[in-house]
C-alpha cells in the first residue's frame, strides 16, 4: 500500500445542519461536528443530541461519514457531565470521536469501548514517535499537527502500520500558538480556548504605549519589514494536492466550523474538483486557476501554504492585512420546484422557459435585484456567470429586487438548476 496512490477522504467542517447538507452536496465525504458541549467550537450552532441522531442519519444515508469532535480538555468536575452526553448519543452511530485528551479517550472507551478514536490537532503530534504512541493506545487516525512541512509527514507515514490513518488540515484559519493550545484569550476575556470558548484576541488590533507617555498611543502597523502582530494567514493549498497526497495523508480537512454554508459549499466544491481531476489522471495532471478563482470567493484572510512550504515567521504567521477578505455576495440558494406556485406563474402568462433560459425557485440570503451580475455555483463546477433579468414572486407578481432573508423567489438562469445550486454576486 505505501506505493499506492491513496485516495483522500475530504472532510468538511459542519457548524449545523444547513452546513452539513452543503459540505455533503459540493463532495465532502465525511464531516466533522460538535455536540452542545465538549467541542473547539462552542460559538457554532452545533448540534443537540436528537441533532446528531438525525445528522447521522442523514450522512449515512449519502453513504458518507460523521466524526464527533470531544477535543476540549475538560476540568475534573466537569466528566459527570461528559458520560451523561456520552450516554445520550451512544446508540447514534458516530463513526468517529475525536480526541484531544487522554482522560476524554478513556471516557469514550468507557461508555462506548469499540468506539473509534482520532486523535485531534490540539495533541500536537509532531514526530513519529508521538504518532506511534497514539497508536499503541488504541487510536485509529491521528490528526496532525499544523506546524509541519512536507518531509516531515512522509516520516511519520512511513513509520505507520498502514491501518492507521493520517489526517491534516488543507484549508482554512491558522493559530498563532502551537496547534491551538493558547491562553490568552482565558487570560484577557476568562474565555478559555482550550474548553471551546476562544475569543480570538489575537485578531484584535494592539497599540503600543511608552511608560511614561500612556497619553501618546502608537499604533501597530505595517512596515516594509512585516507586520508585528499575532493574527495567522489562513492556509490554502489547493495548488498542492499532488505533494498532499504523496505525502500519505488520508484525510484532508477544511476548518471552517463558524464559517457560512456558502464558504463550506464553495471551499469543498474547489477541493473535490482538484483532487479528482488529480486522481483521475495523476500523468497528465494541471492545476486550473479557476479553482484558487473559487477560494478567493469566499471570506478570508490572505493565503498562504501554512507551515508545509513557507517559512512561518516570513510568511505564515504575518500577514498584511489582519482582516478578512471580503465574500462574493451569496445572493440565493436553489430550493425544491414548486409545481403549484410554477403554474400560477404560468397562468399569470409568464413563460416558465424561453430562449434566455427557465425560471427556477431560490431562497433568498441577501440582497438580489434585476441587473445583478451573478454566478452559479454547482457542485463540481466552477462559478457560471449570467444577469439577473427576471425576478418572480410565487403568485406571479414581478418583483424588482428580493431584499429579504429567506424571501421566496423565482429567477430565469439560462443554464440547468437542481436544489442547492447557489446563486452569488459576480463582482
Amino acid at each position: 500500500m505505501k506505493n499506492e496512490i491513496r485516495r483522500p477522504e475530504l472532510l468538511s467542517p459542519a457548524g449545523n445542519f444547513e452546513k452539513l447538507r452543503a459540505a455533503l452536496l459540493y463532495g465532502a465525504d465525511a464531516v466533522y461536528c460538535a455536540g452542545q458541549s465538549f467541542g473547539m467550537r462552542s460559538a457554532a450552532d452545533n448540534f443537540t443530541v436528537e441533532e446528531l441522531y438525525e445528522a447521522v442519519k442523514y450522512t449515512h444515508e449519502r453513504g458518507k461519514k460523521l466524526y464527533l469532535t470531544l477535543n476540549t480538555m475538560p476540568h475534573g468536575n466537569e466528566y459527570d457531565d461528559l458520560r451523561v452526553f456520552l450516554r445520550d448519543i451512544a446508540d447514534a452511530k458516530i463513526d468517529a470521536f475525536i480526541v484531544a485528551d487522554l482522560g476524554v479517550m478513556a471516557t469514550v472507551r468507557e461508555i462506548m469501548p469499540d468506539a473509534e478514536i482520532h486523535i485531534s490537532t490540539q495533541a500536537s503530534i509532531v514526530s513519529p514517535e508521538a504518532a506511534l504512541a497514539y497508536a499503541a493506545l488504541g487510536a485509529k487516525r491521528l490528526v496532525l499537527a499544523r506546524e509541519l512541512c512536507f518531509e516531515e509527514i512522509k516520516a511519520i507515514r512511513d513509520r505507520l502500520p498502514d491501518d492507521i490513518e493520517l489526517e491534516a488540515f488543507v484549508h482554512g484559519s491558522m493559530c498563532v500558538s502551537y496547534s491551538g493550545r493558547c491562553m490568552l484569550s482565558n487570560m484577557m476575556t476568562g474565555r478559555d480556548a482550550n474548553r471551546g470558548r476562544c475569543t480570538q484576541p489575537c485578531r484584535w488590533n494592539y497599540i503600543i504605549y511608552e511608560e511614561k507617555r500612556p497619553d501618546l498611543p502608537i499604533p501597530i502597523e505595517q512596515t516594509e519589514l512585516g507586520t508585528f502582530i499575532m493574527s495567522s494567514k489562513d492556509m490554502c493549498t489547493v495548488e498542492h494536492i499532488p505533494e498532499l497526497i504523496a505525502c500519505g495523508i488520508d484525510s484532508f480537512k477544511i476548518e471552517g466550523r463558524m464559517k457560512s454554508a456558502y464558504y463550506t459549499a464553495v471551499v469543498t466544491n474547489a477541493y473535490r474538483m482538484a483532487i479528482d481531476a488529480y486522481l483521475s489522471d495523476p500523468e497528465n495532471y494541471s492545476f486550473d486557476p479557476m479553482w484558487y478563482r473559487e477560494l478567493e470567493s469566499v471570506s478570508h484572510r490572505e493565503y498562504c501554504t501554512g507551515y508545509y512550504l513557507d517559512i512561518p515567521m516570513n510568511e505564515a504567521q504575518l500577514g498584511t492585512q489582519t482582516g478578512y477578505i471580503r465574500d462574493k455576495a451569496y445572493f440565493a440558494t436553489a430550493t425544491d420546484y414548486n409545481e403549484d406556485e410554477a403554474q400560477r406563474l404560468a397562468a399569470a402568462g409568464i413563460a416558465l422557459e424561453n430562449e434566455r433560459g427557465k425560471l427556477y425557485r431560490f431562497v433568498q440570503r441577501n440582497k438580489v435585484k434585476i441587473g445583478d451580475k451573478s454566478e452559479l455555483i454547482s457542485p463540481s463546477k466552477i462559478g457560471r456567470a449570467f444577469d439577473v433579468s427576471e425576478l418572480y414572486l410565487a403568485n406571479g407578481e414581478a418583483i424588482e429586487s428580493a431584499p429579504h432573508p429567506s424571501m421566496i423567489f423565482w429567477c430565469r438562469v439560462p443554464f440547468d438548476v437542481n436544489e442547492g445550486d447557489i446563486m452569488r454576486g459576480a463582482e
